[in-house]
């Protein structure tokens, strides 16, 4: 069996949700504990050991369990996919580090909320997901609370000024939600291959810019040990869980719940590093808990039509989806290419791979 358990719809159908929370709590241990490695390693240099830690660690997990025999391995299929991915985890964890060094850790966090409503709007406009009125105002809500959390109140000339600490941020979360819908067209496939692509591909690559950008080299070893467990725990861990609950909802509501992150964040930040947070700040905090609730509680259910389609993913035979034969039978996670045939049915969805219908 696979280390993390897998799910289908009738079998356990709050795992996805667990597995998404999950991601949220292991991500929300990045900001706060990069910020204080920040001091020792420079941001370009901090992305490459995040992400080869990340790698790393799913790698040799990988090679100990038995996920590779029940997951469908990634394909030249998915190259353009696949390379779009690593360069926007390249650019997105570096303007993270390089916001964070202008910004508190509570700060952000909490603006990370904004990755949320990014996906969703990508995810809406490109890929054509269905995005629900609760959904919409979420995103509005969380819009306007990063706007207000991007303001700098501190200005002496008493005029309003867009925080460059934030902006970059703000920047790093479109990255993410670019990157969240490249991963979306990718989790059908093994999310250990993914979170390996993803490890050495974003690593090694912000590993040769940093040389060649001339960043200085880290010189304390065990703040690189450090960097490498973070990466493999906050990135590695964190998106193999990601990537499991997004195959079933889809890459609007896998945000959402997502959405838990940047709070364990603020709180860690608070405990940790003392930061105490300003009116501002409060409110946003209030508003970003408004529209992450909204988020949560969107629902989603309608007549719907299925064309025939041919796919490799892993599966059991116990939901409305996979009723084929086998024989002789196959109990248990397997994998392999298999048709669904066309039908129309209703019954509450979420844009799984198998409900990417339009609306």
């Amino acid at each position: 069996m696979s280390f993390i358990p897998q799910t289908s719809v009738q079998t356990g159908k709050y795992m996805p949700v667990f597995l998404a929370l999950l991601a949220a709590f292991l991500f929300g241990l990045n900001a706060p504990f990069s910020k204080l490695l920040l001091s020792h390693i420079s941001p370009m240099f901090m992305a490459a050991f995040l992400y080869l830690g990340a790698g790393t660690g799913m790698l040799v997990l990988h090679r100990f369990t038995a996920e590779g025999k029940t997951e469908a391995p990634l394909s030249s299929e998915e190259l353009p996919w696949i390379l779009s991915m690593i360069f926007l985890d390249v650019l997105a964890p570096f303007l993270l580090m390089w916001g964070l060094k202008l910004t508190t850790a509570a700060n952000a966090s909490l603006l990370l909320n904004f990755e949320m409503a990014a996906t969703s709007i990508i995810a809406f406009f490109f890929f054509h997901e269905a995005v629900g009125t609760r959904m919409w105002c979420s995103i509005g809500i969380i819009t306007a609370a990063s706007m207000i959390l991007s303001l700098d109140f501190s200005n002496i000339a008493g005029t309003w000024d867009f925080s460059k600490g934030s902006l970059l941020i703000l920047a790093a979360c479109i990255c993410w939600g670019m990157e969240n819908n490249c991963t979306r067209n990718l989790s059908e496939k093994s999310p250990a291959q993914i979170v390996i692509v993803k490890g050495f591909g974003s690593g090694g690559t912000a590993f040769l810019l940093a040389m060649l950008l001339g960043e200085p080299f880290p010189h304390m070893p065990s703040s690189m040990i450090l960097t490498v467990l973070l990466g493999f725990v906050a990135y590695g861990l964190s998106i193999f869980c990601y990537v499991k609950a997004q195959r079933y909802l889809g890459a609007s509501r896998t945000s959402a719940y997502y959405a838990a992150a940047p709070f364990i964040g603020v709180l860690l930040s608070l405990i940790i590093l003392h930061e105490f947070p300003s009116p501002a700040f409060i409110l946003a905090l209030v508003l970003m808990g408004w529209g992450v609730w909204l988020a949560v509680r969107e629902k989603h259910c309608h007549r719907h039509q299925h064309e025939i389609l041919t796919h490799n993913h892993a599966h059991l035979h116990d939901d409305l989806h996979h009723q084929h034969i086998h024989n002789p039978p196959v109990k248990g996670w397997h994998t392999h290419e298999h048709v669904h045939e066309a039908c129309v049915h209703t019954h509450p969805h979420n844009p799984d791979i198998h409900h990417r219908h339009l609306h």
